[in-house]
């Protein structure tokens, strides 16, 4: 697959200089960097982003994630390699990332569990790496951006 046209937030300086400082402000709160990446990786599996599961693949390889789990995200409900916070939040990030299917994407009883595993900023921290992931997703989908390519 060829890109239609570059990366609009490359295109549009001011753009990218604000997505990367809301990435640099969610990167800098106390939640596990692969916690992120997980989060990012399945957002973007569900919206089929190949640009960005490839990316967040590297990510977590390059910061020490066993190929088990690596390769295990799209099914990490059966999977025995990931722990009970990681779970919560790749549930977040699916019930977040399809905000369409159901009137309350995230209702009550998964928005408990969450808080059981992280506060508040670090709630606020896995909602907006969630969007960005969703954001970049329908970026790269739109520009038809392959998978591999860096900027």
């Amino acid at each position: 697959m060829e890109a239609r046209m570059n990366n609009p937030a490359m295109l549009l300086p001011d753009a990218f200089k604000s997505i990367q400082a809301l990435l640099k402000t969610v990167q800098a709160v106390d939640i596990p960097a692969q916690t992120l990446e997980l989060v990012h990786m399945r957002s973007s599996q569900i919206n089929g982003c190949s640009f960005c599961v490839h990316y967040s693949a590297r990510q977590l390889k390059q910061g020490g994630m066993s190929d088990d789990r690596l390769w295990s995200v799209a099914a990490w409900r059966e999977a025995p390699w990931f722990t009970d916070a990681e779970r919560v939040a790749l549930e977040f990030a699916e019930a977040t990332t399809r905000v369409a299917d159901r009137g309350d994407p995230v209702d009550d009883e998964l928005f408990k569990r969450v808080s059981e595993h992280y506060d508040e900023e670090q709630i606020a921290a896995l909602i907006l790496m969630i969007g960005l992931s969703n954001l970049f997703n329908r970026i790269n989908a739109v520009t038809r951006q392959p998978a591999g390519v860096t900027f």
